[in-house]
């Protein structure tokens, strides 16, 4: 499944199916949390929280690509990605698309 954040494919024709999401609601284990909490007062990258993202995002694309193939696409078009804080410590990963088919 090819994915693009472009809008449109150029010259390439094709015909838009539907729009396609894929979602996922991550959170930390709480003794890792009190660690990071301790990284925020010297600064620096938040190494768990960033690999917890990375690995929501996968999973929402992951749903997505299947919401698209379920549907007979060829790809994802306009593809864009938002996040959320749902509770303390716990992120929404949110992923949408057009799906189409080549003609």
């Amino acid at each position: 499944m090819y994915i693009f954040s472009i809008e449109n494919l150029g010259d390439q024709k094709y015909q838009p199916i539907a729009l396609v999401k894929g979602s996922t609601i991550q959170s930390k284990n709480m003794f890792k949390d009190i660690g990071q909490g301790f990284k925020t007062m010297v600064g620096g990258e938040l190494k768990s929280y960033t690999k917890m993202i990375n690995e929501a995002r996968d999973i929402a694309t992951k749903r997505m690509v299947e919401e698209a193939e379920k549907l007979g696409a060829d790809a994802i078009i306009g593809v864009r990605y938002s996040s959320s804080t749902v509770v303390s410590g716990a992120a929404e990963i949110l992923v949408t698309g057009t799906a189409v088919k080549y003609q």
